[in-house]
């Protein structure tokens, strides 16, 4: 491969946040800083937010059922230990929420940020509990959605995705004091 290509990709890279370009060195994984994952979870709290309440009223019947379907699938992994087949599976369940709004520039806006926010969710599972306080969340989402109440769908994800950011910040906090002791 010619490096024109590895520089373009390396360009968009850098522009999602997920690297660092240093003059003269080699690109680097980008920190996660305290102050950027408040600001992107709190972006991204209320975009879900918007997406559950529109979907609640948007969604068919075949939406739900495949919500219900990837849910039951998801509460599987949990009970099994697989955190990387769960994760898979969550990712795919606010996606499709998002999807079932309808609304393109609200999907459009969530893939720009979803796709920063994909190694501090995956880290935000490390939390004291946040894994098993997810899957109950999502079931409470999930049950909103099927009773068509955008305004609790809505209040569910929205705090949802909001513990998950303060979830980071604290494993994030946690990672930095041993660092420091050390």
């Amino acid at each position: 491969m010619s490096r024109t290509p590895l520089r373009e990709a390396m360009k968009v890279l850098a522009a999602e946040g997920l690297i660092e370009l240093r003059p003269n060195r080699s690109p680097r994984i980008a920190d996660i800083a305290a102050d950027d994952i408040s600001e992107l979870f709190e972006a991204l709290a209320g975009i879900e937010r918007l997406a559950a309440e529109l979907a609640a009223e948007r969604a068919t019947e075949r939406d739900l059922a495949r919500l219900r379907t990837l849910q039951a699938r998801m509460e599987g992994h949990h009970r099994s230990g697989k955190l990387d087949d769960y994760f898979a599976i969550n990712g795919e369940i606010h996606n499709a929420i998002v999807r079932m709004a309808r609304n393109t520039p609200l999907r459009e806006a969530h893939e720009t940020l979803i796709t920063r926010a994909e190694r501090a969710r995956y880290l935000a599972l490390g939390a004291d509990r946040r894994w098993s306080n997810s899957v109950d969340e999502h079931a409470d989402i999930l049950a909103a959605l099927e009773a068509r109440d955008g305004e609790a769908a809505g209040r569910l994800l929205g705090a949802h995705v909001a513990r998950t950011g303060t979830a980071l910040l604290e494993v994030l906090a946690a990672s930095q004091a041993k660092q420091t002791a050390a």
